[in-house]
């Protein structure tokens, strides 16, 4: 065997048969598996593969440095990956692997190239980054967590993820977790440590914590294999890089006859119903990919296909805190817009929301702030932006959800309403009269309230630009993307939102 080829087979066989073994035995896939299942057949050019550990105590033991850096087609199209390889030192942290995810930035960014990092890590490399010089050493690119959203970025948590799996999920905009996986600052050794108490991983960084109250994870998967369809899966919504459009594919009918939209959601408004429902009969069938499905579940958020154009969906969900927005919820639309605006996709709202839902948590958060990030979030991004009410939107969430000129168009089925906050709630406080103790009377102004809420009165102040009946909603929101397509620029937006930070 040649020096070459002795080189080579150190380098593939990774951490050694006893642990590439042990992961088989485990269910999980290795660093390499994990690539292969990215990556169309034979498509994988891998740089780096000779890469070592800069102690050279330490180089016969650190093929490829511990991160597997490569190039290769996904569903034809260019993407670059950063696999991590936990079974070489536990895929931590280090100088040269260090260089080789700015090369794959680097390269991304150059090339316009989709970037997916596949996480396991155990963070920084000890003792490689101890002491001054070990802390220079891992400084040499000032710019390794700047994120201007040049291109797309996915990431997967398929194990520990600490230290740089950590901060690349969080960077990303797209992320998937495996269940059993973790995702914290550091590990749960090092945090017990460091507070002096035992930590439970779930409640540090699993996945249920992530999905439901961090919200830093976008979907929650069972397996390796799931997770990394995922991925292609969204990549197939948005375009290689900044400076074209989504691809377009065929139109597919709804998976619900859009004529059934009116009994979908029910006249009374007291009565709920689940929007992603509507959005079976809005758009085409099997198309939305949801974001943060278990986060802010009063507000539904995700990718889908309108006529064969990607389209991002913003829409409040009577069926959690009956749609009001809420901190999270306004994180959540933030993040949308955020991808929408850097990748020229077109935003829907849809609407039926009762305001802002009010109290001590919120206030204590700083949801006036959060508020009115939001609001600058949706006046900042210049990708077409379409607004449907299909019941109500009333208060101050009324500019949240595409009212107030925030919007191409501000559209308003006929039977909808617009006010100030909900017709008996303000006859209650404005004249101090309730249905209880003066139903005459209550009624009387219950329906002068109401009138003022009419669609119509919105539209005849062209503070609306479309009042439509239910069944047209998919036919008019088609109608309205090819109109707002930003022609000039090729329909590209501004990308105003492409560095908004992630906090």
């Amino acid at each position: 065997m040649t020096d070459y080829e002795l080189r080579k087979s150190r380098a593939l066989g990774m951490g050694g048969p006893r642990k590439l073994a042990a992961r088989r035995n485990a269910g999980l896939l290795n660093a390499r598996e994990r690539m292969a299942l990215l990556f169309d057949d034979g498509a994988f050019h891998e740089a780096g593969l000779f890469a070592a550990s800069e102690r050279a105590e330490d180089r016969d033991r650190t093929p490829a440095d511990g991160k597997v850096l490569g190039f290769g087609a996904v569903d034809g199209r260019q993407v670059a990956a950063v696999s991590n390889d936990l079974t070489v030192m536990g895929a931590s942290s280090s100088t040269v692997n260090g260089r080789k995810i700015a090369y794959a930035k680097k390269m991304a960014s150059a090339n316009g190239l989709p970037l997916v990092f596949l996480g396991e890590s155990s963070g920084g490399r000890i003792p490689d980054n101890m002491g001054a010089r070990g802390m220079g050493a891992s400084a040499w690119d000032s710019q390794q967590y700047a994120r201007i959203r040049e291109t797309p970025w996915a990431s997967a948590v398929l194990g520990p993820a600490f230290g740089s799996s950590a901060w690349y999920t969080c960077l990303s905009d797209f992320a998937v977790m495996r269940k059993g996986a973790i995702l914290a600052v550091a590990s749960p050794r090092v945090t017990a440590q460091a507070i002096g108490q035992d930590i439970d991983p779930e409640e540090l960084g699993g996945s249920e914590m992530h999905a439901r109250k961090s919200g830093l994870i976008d979907q929650v998967v069972d397996t390796d294999e799931e997770a990394i369809a995922a991925i292609r899966t969204f990549l197939s919504y948005l375009p290689s890089h900044a400076g074209e459009q989504p691809p377009r594919v065929a139109s597919i009918a709804p998976k619900v006859d859009p004529e059934m939209l009116g009994t979908i959601v029910p006249e009374n408004r007291a009565r709920v119903y689940d929007m992603r429902k509507v959005l079976d009969a809005l758009v085409d069938a099997d198309s939305f990919f949801p974001l943060k499905q278990r986060f802010a579940q009063n507000l539904v958020t995700g990718l889908a296909r309108l006529d064969g154009r990607t389209v991002g969906i913003i829409a409040n969900n009577p069926m959690h805190k009956g749609g009001a927005l809420d901190y999270d919820a306004c994180s959540k639309a933030i993040n949308l817009l955020v991808l929408c605006d850097s990748f020229n996709v077109p935003v829907v709202q849809l609407v039926d929301q009762p305001g802002f839902l009010v109290g001590m948590e919120g206030e204590l958060r700083g949801m006036p702030a959060k508020i009115m990030s939001n609001i600058q979030a949706l006046q900042m991004a210049s990708v077409p932006k379409l607004s449907v009410v299909l019941r109500k939107t009333y208060g101050a969430a009324f500019v949240n959800m595409g009212g107030g000129a925030n919007s191409d168009e501000f559209i308003l089925w006929d039977r909808a309403e617009a006010s100030f906050m909900d017709p008996g709630i303000a006859v209650n406080i404005v004249h101090g009269v309730s249905a209880r103790d003066d139903p005459e009377q209550f009624k009387s102004l219950h329906a002068s309230l109401s009138a003022d809420s009419s669609p119509f009165e919105l539209a005849g102040m062209f503070s609306a630009q479309a009042v439509i009946t239910p069944e047209k909603t998919r036919s008019h929101l088609i109608r309205a993307l090819e109109l707002h397509n930003r022609a000039p620029t090729g329909g590209l937006g501004k990308r105003r939102l492409a560095n908004w930070p992630y906090a």
